[in-house]
C-alpha cells in the first residue's frame, strides 16, 4: 500500500506582503523527479480547505495533491470579498508557480466547488499551464452570474444595502462563525463575472466532469446544463455530466458519494478512452 504524507504548506503571496497561503500538500511519494503531475482542490465562498467533500477527496486520490484557502478564508490572511475572485486568481497563480519551482510539479487536475471551479475555469481558459491540465472536476458551478440577484443571500443583501449601505454576512466556516462585509459593488462584480469563457477559450483536449445537485437553492441546476453544451462539442476532449438526485448546494450528507463519483471518473478517464454523456456510474437508483 502506498505511503502517503500531509505537509502544511505557508506559500508567500507575491502580491501582498506578509500574506501566506496556506495548504497542505498530501505525498504520496517524494516528489524527487521533474514534471510529476499533481491535483490541485479549490474550495468556494466562505469554504475552506477541508470542508465538503475536499480533504476526504485529497486523502484518496490516487496522485498528489494541493488544497489551500484563498486569501481571506480560515487560515489564509487577506480581505475576503464578495465580487473578489480576480484576487482568488491571483492565488491560484501564486500557487501554481510555487509548486512548479519548489517541487516541480506539473498540474493535471483540478477540482473545484462552487466559486474555486469559476476560478479554475478561468485560470484554465487563461494560462499556459491550464493548456496541460488532463482533467477538471467542476462541482456546483454558477454560470449565470447575473442570477445571483434572485438566490435567497443575495435577496437580504439587498434589503440590508438599501438600510444601511452594506450587509454582514455570518456564515461559519470552520465551526467558527465569522463577519464579512458584502457592498453593493462587490455583488455587481461577481454578477459581471465574465463564465462565457469556457465556449471558446478552455482548452480543446481537456476531459471535464460536471457534478450538480438537482435540489441546489444557491445555484440552478439547469447552469450545469450550459456547461454540458459548452465544453461538450470540443475534440478530443470530453464532458461528462452527473445530477445527484436530492443533493443541495453542498452536497450535504452525500460527500462520500461525491468522492466515489470523482475517483471512478477519474479512474475509467486514465484507463479508456472517454466519450461525452451522462456520468452514471456509481450512483444509486431507487425504483
Amino acid at each position: 500500500m502506498s505511503q502517503r504524507s500531509s505537509t502544511r504548506l505557508e506559500i508567500p503571496h507575491p502580491n501582498e506582503p506578509g500574506c501566506h497561503i496556506i495548504g497542505i500538500l498530501e505525498q504520496i511519494s517524494r516528489p524527487d523527479v521533474q514534471n510529476k503531475k499533481i491535483a490541485l482542490i479549490l474550495h468556494g465562498s466562505a469554504g475552506h480547505k477541508d470542508y465538503l467533500f475536499l480533504k476526504r477527496l485529497a486523502m484518496r486520490l490516487p496522485m498528489d495533491s494541493f488544497r489551500f484557502d484563498f486569501r481571506g478564508n480560515h487560515e489564509t490572511l487577506g480581505k475576503w470579498n464578495q465580487g473578489g475572485m480576480e484576487g482568488d486568481l491571483e492565488d491560484l497563480r501564486a500557487v501554481v508557480e510555487y509548486l512548479k519551482k519548489t517541487y516541480g510539479y506539473v498540474i493535471d487536475l483540478i477540482v473545484g466547488h462552487s466559486r474555486g471551479s469559476l476560478v479554475g475555469f478561468r485560470w484554465m481558459c487563461v494560462s499556459e499551464e491550464g493548456r496541460s491540465v488532463s482533467g477538471f472536476v467542476n462541482a456546483s458551478a454558477r454560470y449565470r452570474m447575473k442570477l445571483i440577484y434572485d438566490s435567497p443571500g443575495a435577496v437580504q443583501w439587498q434589503k440590508t444595502f438599501a438600510e444601511q449601505g452594506f450587509h454582514v454576512w455570518t456564515p461559519v466556516v470552520a465551526r467558527k462563525t465569522v463577519k464579512f462585509e458584502i457592498y453593493p459593488e462587490d455583488l455587481e462584480r461577481f454578477a459581471n463575472w465574465d463564465s462565457s469563457l469556457v465556449w471558446d477559450h478552455f482548452p480543446a483536449a481537456t476531459d471535464v466532469l460536471t457534478i450538480h445537485g438537482l435540489s441546489d437553492k444557491a445555484v440552478p441546476p439547469y447552469d450545469a446544463i450550459i456547461y454540458a453544451r459548452a465544453l461538450g462539442a470540443r475534440s478530443p476532449g470530453t464532458h461528462n455530466l452527473h445530477y445527484v438526485e436530492g443533493a443541495d448546494h453542498n452536497f450535504s450528507g452525500l460527500q462520500d458519494e461525491i468522492v466515489e463519483v470523482i475517483l471512478d471518473w477519474w479512474q475509467k478517464k486514465n484507463s479508456s478512452a472517454p466519450t461525452t454523456g451522462i456520468w452514471m456510474t456509481g450512483t444509486k437508483v431507487k425504483l
